[in-house]
């Protein structure tokens, strides 16, 4: 199953195997409540609970066994743009238009901490399970990197020019990465050192999706979609999405991705108000799809000398 948010106010869940076959009875249920637009959605993977949030500043926790609301967390001054949930402990991190990132007990609604310090729109959350346990990226174009048992900023990493709008960490290291309309930037989860940046997607990145066999997904909003590989940052494949008949060209966009939990699905959400499900090229192999290494070292090497 999986869960879509959109403009339309509505939070749709879908049964993913039918939706990937076109069937008809693919939409499973229809939640109603939010009356702006949707923009964060997280399942909880050890209770039966979706947490959504949106542009009316609300964070709402609803029960999927009872198709309820049971929670709301009140305290965003704006529009909520990100959402996530940790790992191992039952909070919550909200962050949106007000500039700040909210930390709430699940169970009690109760905000434990209010991280400040961004002076713009938070687009992007991470958590961990390991220090620094929250990671944020802002409109300001800097990442803050949070100890969560104080709650203050540990890290700022500035290296980004523009809007830092995705993030995205893989489940095989203790990396990040994040996107904006400059650059991809990869960087240690640790303390954030910076590693290397990925070049070459010229767009306002909107969605970063990894899957576990190191294959990395940038999405922009002019419909432009570069897979990567995750360790080398080489963009072996560059597609572009279509909006769908009836729609306007600039309606291309995609605003969301995500993998499914066998890596082999790619789940996109666009301007057009379409949902897409993308599957592996089962017939691709070396000799259809060949890699050139020596080209791409040479755009390494030329990209270096030009840095430094």
């Amino acid at each position: 199953m999986f869960a879509t948010g959109a403009a339309d106010r509505v939070i749709k869940l879908f049964d993913l195997a039918k939706a990937s076959v076109g069937a008809d009875d693919a939409l499973k249920l229809t939640l109603t409540g939010h009356i702006s637009p949707i923009r964060g959605l997280a399942f909880s993977d050890r209770h039966p609970y979706l947490f959504s949030a949106g542009e009316d500043k609300m964070v709402k926790c609803w029960d999927l066994e009872t198709n309820q609301v049971v929670r709301h967390y009140h305290g965003h001054l704006s529009g909520v743009f990100a959402l996530k949930l940790h790992p191992t402990l039952d909070l919550l991190v909200t962050g949106g238009r007000d500039a700040v990132c909210r930390v709430w007990d699940i169970r009690s609604k109760h905000q434990i901490h209010c991280l400040t310090g961004h002076e713009n729109t938070i687009g992007g959350i991470l958590t961990k399970s390991t220090d620094p346990q929250v990671i944020t990226s802002s409109y300001d174009s800097t990442i803050k990197l949070w100890d969560l048992v104080a709650g203050k900023c540990m890290t700022t990493l500035t290296h980004h020019k523009k809007a830092v709008r995705a993030l995205v960490q893989p489940s095989f290291e203790n990396t990040f990465l994040s996107g904006a309309a400059d650059t991809l930037k990869k960087w240690q989860g640790r303390d954030g050192k910076f590693i290397k940046s990925f070049t070459g997607h010229d767009a306002v990145i909107n969605a970063l999706a990894v899957n576990d066999d190191g294959v990395l997904l940038s999405a922009g909003d002019n419909g432009t979609m570069r897979f990567w590989d995750y360790h080398s940052g080489y963009c072996f494949q560059d597609l572009q999405t279509i909006a769908q008949p009836g729609s306007l060209d600039a309606e291309n966009g995609v605003y969301c991705a995500e993998f499914d939990l066998t890596g082999t699905r790619l789940i996109t959400g666009e301007a057009d108000k379409s949902i897409k499900i993308w599957k592996q090229d089962t017939d691709s192999s070396e000799i259809t799809h060949p890699i050139d290494m020596v080209a791409w070292r040479k755009k390494c090497l030329k990209e270096a000398k030009d840095r430094y």
